[in-house]
């Protein structure tokens, strides 16, 4: 779990050649917006716990742009925090659908690598008070969905 240890095994991966053809996270994230479930195909990624816009106005450079992906789906905000707490989950909601701690991690490292990433999320809590417990319940079923995806879609 996590960016650091998400990028790390991805590099690692990713430094045997040859290189795959496309790289897919499977994996589950939180609503940020009531109503929200299933699974989705991530249209873009952004880090919400890295200030970019701050620090490309302190060194004139950008980090952690935004990530465009194929498609049109929602928007996933990634950091390195589980967000149980409805108040980070309303904040975060004014710019992502989903939530979840490795997905720009991934996507970032596939695109330095110069491979196309896609980012598969099936929703298993609403990312508020009580989406630890809702998110340790859910694992098993969200598992059998993202299989069921993987053999209808790859």
């Amino acid at each position: 779990m996590g960016k650091v240890n998400a990028a790390a095994a991805l590099a690692a991966t990713l430094a045997r050649v040859p290189l795959p053809s496309a790289v897919v996270n499977l994996g589950t994230a939180g609503a940020l917006h009531s109503g929200w479930t299933g699974t989705h195909e991530v249209g873009s990624v952004v880090q919400h716990d890295l200030d970019t816009e701050f620090l490309r106005r302190l060194t004139g450079q950008t980090v952690g742009a935004p990530l465009a992906l194929a498609g049109d789906g929602p928007v996933l905000a990634t950091g390195d925090q589980f967000i149980a707490d409805d108040d980070v989950r309303a904040g975060l909601a004014a710019h992502a659908q989903l939530v979840d701690m490795e997905g720009y991690a991934l996507a970032s490292t596939a695109l330095r690598f110069g491979v196309p990433a896609r980012l598969i999320k099936h929703v298993s809590d609403e990312a508020g008070t009580g989406a630890d417990r809702t998110w340790k319940e859910s694992m098993d079923d969200c598992a059998r969905v993202l299989a069921r995806w993987v053999r209808d879609h790859l």
